[in-house]
C-alpha cells in the first residue's frame, strides 16, 4: 500500500520542500518577493538555486533545463548537468542562481510567425518562480517563460500570466468598492483530461496512428458506443493498473489527480484533477499528458490525445473549468445561498457574461486546431457556436431585475428515492447542460470546447482578457458612485439586457439553435482558418494590447503559426493516406480481386455458376478504380496547395479542396475494407482497435 500523502509532491519543489531546505530569511524574502510581484536578488537566487540543487541530486537527479512550453503545442527542454570542472581534472556539482533565473535557447528554430530570422538565433528562458519546480526523468525541470533576444514573447506561459495579472488588478478594484479589501486575485483552473487506451502493438501497425494521431480510413464496426454501457462502466484491469501507475506518477510531481473513469465511446477514459492556480493547472495539465503516454508504454498500450482519433463515436475534449478566488480564499462565483441578493456575485457574473458576448471569436479562436474541427457539434461536444449557459435560476434572477420584478425562484428541495433505507439529500436548483460551450457549473464556468491536445494556456488567457475589460470598465464607472446599490443594481440590468443574446440554456445541438443563434447575431465559425484569422480584428488587438497581454507584432505571429500548422497538418494527413493508399491498400484489393478473378475463372470451367464472385469483383472494381483516380487529385491538390504562399488563402484551399478529397477517399477505402477477406486488409481495423485492451 502506498502512503499517498507521504508520495504527494515528494518529486516537486514545492512550498515544503522549500520551508525545509531554505534557511528561514531566505525562504520569508522569496515568499515576500513572490507575494509582492517583485524581481528576486542575485542574493536571493543563489541561496534558492543552491539548495534547489542539493535537494534535486539528493533525489538522483544529474541535470537541469529550463522547461518552456514554445508555439509548437508541446513542451521544451534542453538538459545541461551540474557538473563544474576543477582544476585538478574532477568536478563539483554546481548550480548558480544565474543558471536558475536565466536560460538560453535556440530561439529561431522555434515557431515565431517571422519575429525571427534564423541568423537571429539567440531566445531567452526566464525562471517563473510562481510555479514548483520538479524532477522528471532524473532532470530538475525549471518552469520558464520564453522570448527572443528583441524582447518579443515566443511562449504560451507568459501571455496568460500577463493576462492574470491584468485580471486581478481590476477585479481588486472592484472588490475594494464593495468594501472587501484583497491583495490579488487567482485564477483557478482544473482541466478535465479525456483520452483513448489502444494495445501498442495494434498501433505500431497503422501509418496513420503513428505520424497523425488519428485514423485517417476505417469502417465503422458492428457495435460502436450504441449501448452506453462503458460510460463509468468497469474498468479492466489493464486499464486500471494504467490508471493506477498514472496517478502515482503525478502524485508525486504534486499533480492533483482526483478522478479516473471510463468515458462514453470504447477505449476512451478520463482523468480530472482538483483545481489550482491556472499557469499551476497549465504547467500540470501539459504534464499529465506527457506522462499518459510514457506510462502508456509501460503497460504495452498507445495513448491517443487526438481530439477524434476514430470516426462514429465521440472525440476527445479537454474541459476547463475556470473560477476566481481571492487570496483570502473566497470563491468569487460562488452565488451563496441567496445569488438574487448577492450583488457582488451577480455583477462579477455579468462581467462574464459581456466579456465572452464581446468577445466570441477570441474564445472560438483559442481552441481551433484541425483536430478540433473533427469534434465540435457532435457527440457531446459543443457546437462552434459561443453560448453562455446560466441554468434556470440564475436566469430568471437576472431577468427578474431586468423586468423590475420580486424574485420567486424555487427554492431547494429535498429528493427521496423512495427507498426508506436511502437517506434523502437535497435537490440543486439547476440542471447541467453538456451542449453548451460555456456553462455556469454551481461557482465556476465550464469551457468544454477545448479540444484534448490543446495548451489550456491560451483559452484561459482569452477568457482572462475578455472579462478583464468588463472588470475594468465595471470598477471605473462605479467608482465615483453616490448610490452605490442602486448603481451596481442598474448596471447589472444594463449589462444583460446589452448581452442577453449570448445567453442559451436549451440544446445546442439542435438545427432551431443554429437558425435562432444567427438571428441574434452569434457567430458561427465552424472551421479553424474562418477562425483563426479572427486573431488581428481591430477590436482584438485594441484589447490585448490595452492590458499588455501581447504586442500587435505578437498576435500577428500567432495567427501566422496556427494558420500555417493547420496547412501542415492537412498536408501530413493527406500525404498518409496517399501513401497508405497506394502502398497498402490498392495492392491488397488487388490481390484479392486477383484471387477472385482466378475462382471465377476455374468455376466456369468447370461450367459452375460463379454470380457472386463476379459480381463482388464487379463492386471492387468501381471502387478500386474510385479510390485510385481520387488518390491521382488528392495529389494534385496537395501540390497545388504548396504552391499558395497567403497562410490564410492556404488553410482555406487545404479545409475546402485537400480535406473534401480526402474524406472522399476514405468513403471509397472504407467500402473497400468492408468487402475485402479480413487477412488481406493490411492493417487492423476499428473492431481491433477499440475492443482489444
Amino acid at each position: 500500500m502506498i502512503n499517498v500523502p507521504e508520495l504527494f509532491g515528494s518529486l516537486a519543489f514545492n512550498d515544503t520542500a522549500m520551508q525545509k531546505c531554505l534557511p528561514k530569511e531566505t525562504y520569508a524574502e522569496l515568499k515576500r518577493l513572490m507575494d509582492a510581484g517583485e524581481p528576486l536578488t542575485r542574493e536571493i537566487a543563489n541561496v534558492v538555486a543552491n539548495e534547489m540543487k542539493e535537494w534535486a541530486i539528493e533525489k538522483g537527479a544529474t541535470h537541469y533545463t529550463h522547461w518552456f512550453q514554445p508555439m509548437t503545442g508541446i513542451t521544451a527542454e534542453k538538459h545541461d548537468s551540474f557538473i563544474l570542472p576543477q582544476k585538478d581534472g574532477t568536478v563539483i556539482m554546481n548550480f548558480s542562481g544565474k543558471e536558475l533565473i536565466k536560460g538560453e535557447s535556440d530561439a529561431s528554430s522555434f515557431p515565431s510567425g517571422g519575429l525571427r530570422s534564423t541568423f537571429e538565433a539567440r531566445g531567452y528562458t526566464v525562471w517563473d518562480p510562481t510555479c514548483p519546480a520538479f524532477i522528471k526523468d532524473g532532470t530538475l525541470c525549471i518552469p520558464t517563460a520564453f522570448g527572443s533576444y528583441s524582447g518579443q514573447v515566443l511562449d504560451k506561459k507568459t501571455p496568460l500570466l500577463r493576462s492574470s495579472k491584468a485580471l486581478s488588478d481590476h477585479c481588486v478594484r472592484l472588490l475594494n468598492l464593495f468594501g472587501k479589501q484583497v491583495k490579488q486575485v487567482e485564477i483557478t483552473v482544473g482541466p478535465e483530461q479525456e483520452y483513448f487506451l489502444i494495445d501498442k502493438e495494434l498501433y505500431k501497425k497503422r501509418k496513420d496512428l503513428i505520424f497523425c494521431g488519428r485514423t485517417l480510413f476505417g469502417a465503422r464496426p458492428p457495435k460502436g458506443q450504441e449501448l452506453e454501457e462503458h460510460y463509468y462502466g468497469n474498468i479492466r484491469p489493464r486499464v486500471l493498473a494504467f490508471m493506477a501507475d498514472l496517478d502515482r506518477e503525478l502524485w508525486k510531481l504534486g499533480v492533483l489527480a482526483k478522478t479516473r473513469h471510463n468515458e462514453v465511446a470504447p477505449a476512451q477514459h478520463e482523468l480530472a484533477p482538483v483545481y489550482t492556480t491556472v499557469n499551476i493547472a497549465a504547467d500540470h495539465n501539459q504534464l499529465t499528458m506527457e506522462f499518459m503516454k510514457k506510462v502508456a508504454e509501460r503497460h504495452g498500450l498507445a495513448c491517443l490525445l487526438h481530439e477524434k482519433p476514430f470516426a462514429g463515436v465521440n472525440g476527445s475534449g479537454k474541459h476547463n473549468n475556470w473560477s476566481l478566488s481571492t487570496d483570502t480564499g473566497e470563491n468569487l462565483l460562488d452565488p451563496g445561498k441567496t445569488p438574487e441578493s448577492n450583488l457582488r456575485f451577480l455583477l462579477i457574473l455579468s462581467a462574464v457574461i459581456a466579456g465572452v458576448d464581446n468577445h466570441q471569436d477570441l474564445l472560438r479562436l483559442s481552441v481551433a486546431n484541425a483536430g478540433n474541427d473533427h469534434r465540435l457539434g457532435a457527440n457531446e461536444a459543443p457546437p462552434a457556436i459561443i453560448s453562455v449557459y446560466l441554468g434556470d435560476e440564475l436566469t430568471a434572477i437576472l431577468e427578474s431585475m431586468t423586468e423590475a420584478k420580486a424574485y420567486n425562484g424555487k427554492k431547494r428541495a429535498s429528493m427521496n428515492m423512495g427507498v426508506k433505507s436511502m437517506p434523502a439529500f437535497m435537490q440543486d436548483t439547476t440542471d447541467r447542460n453538456r451542449t453548451s460551450p460555456f456553462a455556469f457549473t454551481g461557482n465556476k464556468f465550464e469551457f468544454r470546447m477545448l479540444g484534448s491536445t490543446t495548451n489550456i494556456s491560451c483559452p484561459n488567457t482569452m477568457i482572462n482578457a475578455a472579462v478583464t475589460e468588463m472588470l475594468d470598465e465595471f470598477a471605473s464607472r462605479l467608482e465615483n458612485s453616490q448610490n452605490f446599490e442602486a448603481d451596481v443594481r442598474a448596471l447589472i440590468v444594463e449589462t444583460y439586457q446589452n448581452h442577453r443574446r449570448i445567453v442559451f440554456n436549451g440544446n445546442g445541438y439542435s438545427k432551431e439553435w443554429e437558425a435562432e443563434a444567427k438571428k441574434r447575431g452569434l457567430l458561427n465559425l465552424k472551421t479553424t482558418p474562418e477562425s483563426l484569422v479572427c486573431y488581428t480584428a481591430e477590436k482584438n488587438l485594441a484589447l490585448l494590447g490595452k492590458y499588455g497581454i501581447y504586442t500587435p507584432q505578437e498576435v500577428a505571429a500567432r495567427e501566422e503559426i496556427l494558420l500555417e500548422n493547420y496547412c501542415k497538418i492537412i498536408n501530413i494527413e493527406a500525404q498518409t493516406m496517399l501513401e497508405m493508399c497506394a502502398k497498402e491498400i490498392l495492392p491488397a484489393c488487388i490481390k484479392y480481386m486477383n484471387g477472385l478473378i482466378a475462382g471465377i475463372e476455374k468455376k466456369r470451367a468447370l461450367a459452375l455458376s460463379a454470380h457472386t464472385e463476379a459480381d463482388l469483383a464487379a463492386r471492387l472494381t468501381e471502387l478500386i478504380d474510385r479510390s485510385y483516380g481520387t488518390a491521382g487529385r488528392l495529389s494534385e491538390r496537395v501540390v497545388y496547395a504548396k504552391g499558395i504562399e497567403n497562410d490564410a488563402a492556404a488553410a482555406r484551399y487545404y479545409r475546402d479542396e485537400v480535406f473534401t478529397c480526402m474524406q472522399e477517399l476514405r468513403a471509397a477505402c472504407d467500402a473497400l475494407e468492408i468487402l475485402v477477406d479480413k487477412n488481406l486488409w493490411p492493417f487492423p481495423a476499428y473492431s481491433d482497435l477499440l475492443f482489444s485492451v
